[in-house]
């Protein structure tokens, strides 16, 4: 396939290098670069949450390789002088936010933010949502053997857990998974960094729902008891 020639046998890629050289050169004087992570900065206080990496590259007028750099830069000098605030990366995104040592500090001068209390059966909860989302509630009950109305409810409460959808099944019961709220709380830049479940919690697990998935093809209903 011929390529198309301008006039002193310059082709049509060399033009598009060319003009993409000219565009970084003229976002380059528009937002010079000493000054990115000020803009970045900037950003991340003004939006209270968490701002994609195209958003910034859109701030500082460069492409997202680029922005996330600069915000790494930025996340490293705020960790390196040891700031009361922090950038943490959330997916593809970054906040700035307050170190939560510093939490304590704060109460003493503010009424909120609430700290959620998040009680043992509430954190089982989670962490089966955590591990095997999206999930249904029926699913979370057969594993913990109660009802988990409550603590679901109490998860949606704190924003840790949402409703992501349907389970194409009959009653289309909802589909539950952890919210951005839930890497942030527990300092988790994505679901790939999750501690590896306990072999040992898994197998039990593993054994707890063959043996509910046995009764149903028994034809027996397992009972739920009623969570206190």
């Amino acid at each position: 396939m011929s390529e198309t020639k301008y006039e002193g046998g310059v082709d049509a890629s060399q033009v598009m290098v060319m003009e993409d050289y000219t565009q970084s050169k003229e976002n380059e004087e528009l937002y010079p670069k000493e000054q990115w992570e000020a803009v970045v900065e900037a950003v991340l206080f003004t939006m209270g949450q968490s701002v994609e990496v195209r958003q910034l590259a859109a701030a500082i007028g460069q492409n997202e390789k680029t922005a996330r750099q600069v915000a790494e830069q930025l996340r490293q000098r705020y960790d390196r002088e040891k700031r009361g605030l922090q950038i943490i990366e959330l997916e593809k995104s970054y906040q700035m936010c307050t170190r939560v040592e510093y939490y304590e500090n704060l109460i003493r001068v503010a009424s909120t933010p609430k700290k959620h209390m998040l009680t043992d059966v509430v954190l089982e909860t989670l962490s089966i949502i955590a591990y095997k989302q999206p999930v249904t509630k029926l699913e979370i009950e057969k594993i913990r053997g109660v009802k988990s109305d409550h603590a679901v409810n109490r998860l949606i409460e704190y924003n840790l857990v949402h409703e992501v959808g349907r389970l194409d099944a009959p009653g289309r019961p909802a589909l539950f998974a952890t919210t951005e709220e839930f890497l942030r709380r527990f300092g988790i830049g994505s679901m790939e960094n999750l501690p590896s479940i306990d072999p040992v919690q898994a197998e039990e697990i593993k054994s707890q729902v063959e043996e509910e998935l046995n009764f149903e093809e028994a034809g027996a209903e397992p009972g739920l008891v009623e969570e206190l």
